[in-house]
């Protein structure tokens, strides 16, 4: 809202002011790190079950129960840690005033988690390939199933609502309703959806496979 336009409405526009504790950080942003950090413990809680569940129960991989493809997932990793350059490219491209160059970067941004999405669905259903489900890793069969389903769902609808999130923001860029403060907030979530999928990779993935017997 211009000055003028605000004068017309009765006040005036003024910057958000400084807070001992927290700055100038806005309203939304303190909001957005509230619910990160609440989010986190939900899948710190999630990975701690994993855990007690390995940790009393042997074999973990039960007979007749596909092991893990983690090259593949490695490579959906990969995805979407680049997600995470170009979000905050994006940003940066935004807050410069380049405002294709922020949509194209924002674009990339969605498409690579569409593509980890992607990926996901092809891990579990499979599409050009058998996935997990048909190969014997059914929910509910063991708590290696289990868990494995719960906090890899769970992390992918992040990952969707991070994308509807993303397009949303783009869409309301494009049309001169969203500034690099939106797209900041959107940055905070998207990268902390990237950097729980690093451990959930970890404790998922890598872990239990280096420890088999």
């Amino acid at each position: 809202m211009s000055s003028t336009a605000a004068h017309e409405h009765g006040h005036a526009t003024a910057a958000w002011p400084p807070d001992a504790q927290y700055g100038a950080a806005t309203p939304g942003k303190i909001g957005m790190w509230i619910f990160l950090i609440s989010d986190a413990f939900s899948f710190g809680g999630l990975l701690i079950a994993e855990g007690i569940l390995y940790a009393g129960h042997r074999p973990w991989r039960q007979p007749g129960e596909p092991e893990l493809g983690i090259p593949f997932t490695a490579a959906l990793t990969f995805i979407l840690v680049c997600t995470s350059l170009t979000n905050v490219l994006g940003w940066a491209a935004a807050a410069g005033g380049r405002r294709r160059q922020a949509a194209v970067l924002l674009g990339l941004t969605a498409f690579g988690g569409a593509l980890f999405l992607v990926g996901q669905y092809q891990e579990w259903f499979g599409i050009w390939a058998p996935g997990l489900l048909h190969e014997g890793l059914v929910f509910g069969q063991s708590p290696r199933a289990s868990t494995f389903f719960v906090i890899t769902g769970y992390h992918g609808l992040h990952v969707l609502i991070g994308v509807a999130y993303i397009l949303a923001i783009l869409a309301g860029y494009l049309r001169g309703r969203v500034n690099e403060r939106q797209i900041e907030l959107l940055g905070l979530y998207w990268c902390f959806v990237d950097f729980v999928w690093v451990f959930v990779f970890s404790f998922v993935y890598l872990l239990p496979s280096l420890s088999a017997p």
